[in-house]
């Protein structure tokens, strides 16, 4: 990346807005800390699509060392969040509708066949185990915010799929989540009603699964994945 003793100064483009993220504290998980931080940043929207930021520009931001800053941008560079820019920084992704309704089609083949099978295969008490998840996500929603919904409902698909007990879809589709999350931050905003409706599909999901009215899951799970009705 960088080289050399002396930084240029930064554009006001690589300045990082004054509310990126949370502040990054202890340094005994620095680089975990600064991840999280970073996409806090990128769901919210404030870092810009399109846009290069330097390692060095958000090291200041985040009172840590450029090295940490690298190691999380590398880790989002493989999550397709953010290109590498050799000598300048990282650009942020930027993604088509295209990019989009591919995103959703390949959730779909992998969600939505798995969570039929759950749903014939699990007892509705395992169910009420992902309320706290859906409720977690309906509040953040209503408070309109969009990183913290991001983080809820990745939080919510991925226990759901974990009941699978394969840690490979579990994976994949964690991380087909965060790449849609990313999309979301680069593209069509979502307005707190919408993200209401989006999160109440996770209640109504659930409420489904207990009743094991199987058609019903199938439809909201397809519905709520397609890219037709919303960005994720």
């Amino acid at each position: 990346m960088e080289q050399g003793t002396a930084e240029p100064q930064p554009r006001a483009r690589d300045r990082v807005p004054a509310q990126a993220g949370p502040a990054v504290p202890q340094r005994h998980s620095v680089r975990g800390q600064v991840l999280a931080a970073l996409r806090h940043a990128l769901v919210g929207g404030e870092l810009v699509p399109g846009e290069v930021y330097s390692a060095p520009v958000l090291a200041e931001r985040y009172g840590v060392s450029a090295t940490p800053v690298r190691e999380a941008m590398q880790q989002l560079a493989c999550e397709g969040a953010v290109e590498v820019v050799p000598n300048r920084g990282f650009r942020v992704a930027e993604r088509s509708s295209r990019d989009l309704a591919e995103l959703a089609e390949v959730r779909a083949m992998l969600e939505v066949p798995a969570i039929v099978r759950l749903a014939r295969a699990l007892p509705p008490e395992r169910w009420e185990e992902l309320r706290p998840l859906a409720a977690e996500g309906v509040a953040a929603a209503a408070r309109g915010d969009r990183a913290g919904y991001a983080e809820a409902d990745h939080g919510f698909h991925r226990a759901m799929i974990a009941f699978t007990g394969n840690r490979r879809l579990t994976e994949v589709t964690g991380d087909l989540l965060r790449r849609a999350h990313w999309s979301v931050a680069g593209g069509t905003r979502l307005r707190t009603a919408e993200l209401l409706a989006d999160a109440s599909e996770h209640t109504a999901l659930l409420d489904a699964l207990i009743a094991q009215e199987y058609a019903v899951v199938e439809r909201i799970a397809r519905d709520h994945i397609s890219v037709a009705r919303h960005p994720h």
